[in-house]
């Protein structure tokens, strides 16, 4: 039997490898190895336009094919396992830009008051009692969450013990975009060395999965001279920035009474958006203020739901979006939202920024999903995510079509964003890792890790 030029490296070199050079042609027919085939499933294409059936090509953690049901010439495929997409819509992972997973824990603790309220009085004296082990359960948990709703990747800031945070990336094989959440004003420079060890320790970890950022709190939380010292240690390790910015008018007001300037002018002079920003919640802003957010390429993290919650305001997306800025979407914390539901914040960011404008046309369900995919992608720091093509990093969520909300099928990508929630997610791949299939978790215990959880949070909270 004759063995193709590709077969023979495949079995030299491994299909991981394999993933990273051309493909070869043998009498005009295309040949492919992968380690597994999608078959017939539709695709989220917002690029070409076509919403029609085909198969993804899965080798190592990439795309390495994608045959369209249309085209005739179908590549000689080599894959060891075939996924049956038929009935099924797939779309890049989701990124959560913007979330502090192992608030899981105080899920329903403090609700129904102001943002400043919330924190001072509720949220930060319970968070001063939780443990290593607590901050493990509680992110643990919320990687239960996230996979089962479609979230390959996500933007975590919290502390301490972020360590606890990237070990459950690394077991649950999630993308995790980590940061110290850094107060200033209590105990900063400990907290900025703690982040510095995070990222000695973790940036790169997982096998690339794992990237650490630095995470100032917010202006009200640290002043301009610790930021100032914030920017001079990431510019050192050429890390980049989270940050909570402009989330409620108090917050505005509070930093004109305190520096005479609005808060991106002030951070702007610090230096911090010099090295890569990430900006969540962005919700009260100046036209000054959103040029300085476009000229210093600063990304931003809407997070409507939490933000609704809270009344701290709308986001001005569709402002954004029309000046060039990269906006992603965020949940936030459990305990603010409710929930890690990505597809939740889909939905109601196409539908918050219609009511803000008054324009039914303003973020279509297209847009919407590129705001939690390709969008949330390049606002984390992620390269070649959040995009089903060719090359691209194998994370894919594959949504069950055949429920009643999914009925008639018109438009996937409208259905997913306007009729759909997040138990449709069937099956969840990342680095071409199977995460889920046919909604049965592959890397964690479900089961093990709600016990333990509950243990924690009711040592916790007493309740």
């Amino acid at each position: 039997m004759k063995i193709s030029r590709r077969k023979f490296i495949a079995g030299t070199i491994g299909v991981a490898a394999l993933a990273m050079l051309p493909n070869f042609t043998n009498g005009g027919v295309k040949q492919v190895e992968a380690d597994y085939m999608i078959q017939g499933v539709k695709l989220f294409t917002p690029y070409n336009g076509r919403i029609e059936a085909a198969d993804i090509y899965v080798g190592g953690d990439k795309i390495i094919e994608i045959h369209w049901s249309g085209n005739r010439d179908k590549p000689d495929v080599h894959a060891e396992k075939i996924i049956d997409g038929r009935g099924k819509f797939a779309t890049p992972g989701l990124v959560n830009a913007h979330t502090h997973a192992s608030m899981t824990l105080l899920r329903s603790y403090s609700d129904d008051k102001a943002l400043m309220d919330w924190l001072q009085k509720d949220i930060w004296p319970i968070e001063d009692k939780m443990t290593r082990q607590d901050i493990y359960a509680g992110a643990a948990l919320a990687a239960v969450e996230m996979i089962r709703g479609g979230t390959t990747a996500f933007a975590d800031m919290y502390g301490p013990c972020m360590d606890e945070v990237a070990k459950v990336v690394d077991e649950s094989g999630l993308r995790g975009i980590l940061s110290q959440g850094i107060i200033g004003i209590a105990n900063g420079d400990k907290k900025l060395a703690d982040n510095v060890e995070l990222y000695k320790n973790f940036h790169g970890a997982a096998n690339g999965r794992i990237t650490v950022m630095f995470g100032p709190h917010a202006i009200y939380t640290c002043p301009p001279d610790f930021l100032r010292k914030v920017a001079d240690t990431a510019q050192k390790f050429n890390a980049e920035i989270h940050i909570h910015m402009n989330e409620t008018r108090g917050e505005i007001e509070d930093c004109q009474k305190n520096y005479g300037k609005r808060p991106f002018e002030v951070v702007n002079e610090t230096g911090l958006f010099d090295t890569g920003t990430l900006a969540a919640h962005c919700v009260w802003l100046s036209d000054e203020e959103i040029s300085i957010i476009r000229d210093k390429k600063i990304r931003v993290a809407h997070n409507p739901g939490s933000n609704m919650k809270l009344a701290s305001g709308i986001c001005p997306v569709t402002k954004l979006l029309r000046e060039g800025v990269t906006v992603a979407l965020g949940t936030d914390g459990a305990s603010s939202n409710n929930n890690l539901d990505m597809l939740e914040e889909i939905r109601l960011a196409a539908l918050l920024a219609k009511v803000d404008t008054f324009d039914p046309l303003t973020i279509p369900a297209s847009t919407a999903i590129q705001m939690a995919t390709k969008f949330g992608a390049q606002a984390v720091g992620l390269k070649k995510v959040g995009r089903l093509e060719v090359g691209y990093k194998a994370d894919i969520v594959l949504w069950d079509m055949r429920g009643v909300d999914w009925q008639p099928n018109y438009n996937p990508a409208s259905l997913l964003v306007y009729s759909s929630n997040s138990s449709a997610a069937d099956t969840v791949i990342v680095d071409g890792k199977i995460l889920m299939q046919n909604r049965e978790l592959k890397t964690l215990d479900e089961e093990k890790i709600i016990s333990e959880f509950k243990a924690c949070a009711n040592r916790l909270t007493g309740k």
